[in-house]
């Protein structure tokens, strides 16, 4: 391998460190400081979800790509938040196998109440030691990121580790 991909994968390996150690302090201090009195970091997390979707609505499948959870573990918070009133369960009219997760105007107003909440910690966290400039740039270099990331399908047989051994790399 020559230098010049060496160092190009040592500078990526580097920045995914780097963004991975940020995201953990950060999402560290967020879990601890969140509002949860009445809906869970994981169920705030399906309610933002959510919210964001047209009708406030979403197949089960979908909902599931968005998080950071198993499909049986967002069906079992799902089914918490059902038996709350916060979410509703309906058949989907499109696939008789399908369902639709949708917001309740309740869920709604729990969601934001703890997201007005929740958005000062997230401001007082990722603004921290960053200014308005550097916030723009984040989100630009994250939005990047993300829709090249999913853009380039995983080889077979390979799994992706938090931090690759550069030893390998």
């Amino acid at each position: 391998m020559d230098e010049t991909r060496r160092s190009e994968k040592a500078t990526a390996v580097a920045a995914w460190e780097a963004l991975f150690r940020a995201q953990v302090t950060v999402m560290r201090a967020l879990n601890a400081e969140f509002p949860g009195g009445e809906i869970s970091f994981n169920e705030y997390d399906v309610c933002f979800n959510l919210s964001t979707q047209p009708g406030r609505r979403c197949r089960m499948r979908e909902l599931t790509g968005h998080l950071l959870l198993t499909q049986p573990s967002v069906s079992r918070l799902v089914d918490r938040l059902t038996a709350r009133g916060i979410v509703e369960k309906q058949p989907d009219p499109t696939d008789a196998r399908g369902v639709i997760v949708a917001l309740t105007a309740h869920g709604f107003d729990v969601y934001r109440s703890v997201a007005v909440q929740h958005a000062q910690t997230i401001v007082d966290q990722v603004g921290a030691g960053l200014s308005d400039a550097e916030l723009r740039t984040l989100t630009e270099l994250c939005t990047k990121l993300r829709v090249g990331a999913g853009s380039t399908a995983p080889r077979r047989g390979t799994r992706a580790s938090a931090t690759p051994d550069p030893a390998t790399v």
